[in-house]
């Protein structure tokens, strides 16, 4: 019952998300990027490191944030992490680190994620990106960018990526 409730929730603040997101910046050059990341579908992170300095992006502007739907018995050194469990029954973001990641105005940020997820779908429609890229199978409203590919494809998908990135003038 109350993960109906939980979904429910999260569903609702998806929407008033959606609702009162800002356009303005859109069209921003790339200098900052975010990935937000399925870790049951994606674990590379270091792969997009390499992708983002082959974009003239440095390191340090540059962060992924990962998804787990609940947490694994071996401790992990990962800080930017958030599970379902972080996550009110009222569909508010518990996380502080999420939070911050959230609040960051990145120019263009990258969820790679391919399943239906309401968990991420909530953090996509939080973040305060100026520009959205997803992976096929995404919602539609969440994203400006849908890559029709695979984030299990990451070769392809970067290849993508850059060709639009270069024909929107964002690099």
């Amino acid at each position: 019952m109350l993960k109906k409730i939980k979904l429910s929730s999260l569903k609702k603040r998806k929407e008033k998300n959606l609702e009162q997101r800002d356009f303005s910046e859109v069209n921003a050059p790339l200098r900052t990027l975010g990935f937000l990341v399925n870790e049951n579908e994606f674990q590379d992170f270091e792969r997009l490191y390499d992708f983002s300095k082959g974009l003239g992006i440095l390191r340090k502007d540059v962060k992924v944030f990962s998804f787990l739907e609940s947490r694994r018995k071996l401790p992990s050194l990962r800080n930017n992490q958030i599970y379902n469990k972080d996550f009110s029954w009222s569909g508010e973001i518990t996380n502080q680190n999420a939070r911050e990641f959230l609040e960051m105005p990145f120019d263009v940020l990258v969820g790679l994620y391919e399943e239906k997820n309401v968990f991420l779908d909530l953090l996509v429609s939080t973040s305060n990106a100026k520009f959205k890229v997803g992976c096929k199978g995404s919602d539609e409203r969440l994203f400006d960018l849908i890559i029709q590919l695979s984030p299990t494809a990451i070769g392809d998908f970067e290849t993508e990526l850059k060709k639009y990135l270069k024909i929107l003038n964002k690099i």
